[in-house]
């Protein structure tokens, strides 16, 4: 009965007997090959969104996207980078208060 329904909704399943969400794959099977899927490293790594979607296109360009995923990973990394490595020391609301009522902004 869910192998029919998995063909309804085009969705690939690992050969298993785990009932796992994470073992199967709507619209595709790209994922399906590698022991462990994107999604559930992201999950178990407790990573954000950012870096979760890079390494998501880095692992599929072979299969799916090509170029295009590379570059859409490299976008991401790109954010994660403009995140967290910016050159901007980091003000409190107090200074930033401060140079507003000093007409400094």
């Amino acid at each position: 009965m869910i192998e029919e329904h998995l063909l309804k909704l085009n969705m690939k399943k690992k050969v298993s007997n785990s009932s796992s969400s994470y073992d199967q794959q709507i619209g595709g099977s790209y994922y399906l090959k590698y022991k462990i899927q994107p999604s559930k490293f992201v999950v178990e790594n407790k990573l954000l969104f950012p870096e979760g979607s890079a390494i998501k296109y880095i692992i599929r360009h072979q299969d799916k996207g090509g170029k295009k995923d590379l570059l859409k990973a490299i976008h991401f990394i790109e954010m994660i980078i403009e995140r967290d490595y910016t050159n901007q020391p980091k003000e409190s609301w107090v200074e930033g208060y401060r140079k507003w009522k000093r007409g400094t902004l």
